[in-house]
């Protein structure tokens, strides 16, 4: 009987978490999707499948979902140089955005989840606030 309960207390609570979680990450998307507006939308598209040779994609990009921390200190810092996106070379310059650590999380967030991406977990503000360049 003690194993029933137990167990069942670790469901509910392990669904607790989760639901939590959820609901963090779908705030923090919708976030994302307003600063995305703001100030990524006229190189990367509506879509996030950016400029040919000149932007590169955010949608389906196998450098954002393979490099989450390049791509992290590349919203927060700026990024120069090259990049293969999708197995298409990209060189270009993208400035620092002047974002706040709390909408660098919430932008990450958005787009690690839009167009076909599927974040493995959550940008979290510990995680951005210890990148540094």
């Amino acid at each position: 009987m003690k194993f029933i309960i137990s167990g069942y207390l670790l469901i509910v609570s392990g669904l607790t978490y989760f639901m939590i979680q959820d609901k963090e990450l779908n705030e923090s998307i919708q976030r994302g999707k307003d600063i995305y507006t703001d100030f990524c939308i006229t190189c990367h598209l509506e879509t996030g499948e950016g400029v040919e040779n000149t932007f590169p994609p955010l949608a389906k990009s196998d450098y954002l979902m393979n490099n989450r921390e390049s791509s992290i200190i590349g919203v927060k810092y700026g990024q120069r140089g090259e990049l293969i996106v999708n197995g298409v070379t990209y060189n270009n310059t993208m400035m620092p955005l002047g974002l706040e650590n709390e909408e660098i999380v919430d932008v990450m967030n958005y787009v690690l989840n839009s167009w076909g991406n599927t974040g493995a977990k959550m940008v979290t503000i510990e995680e951005v606030n210890s990148i540094l360049k």
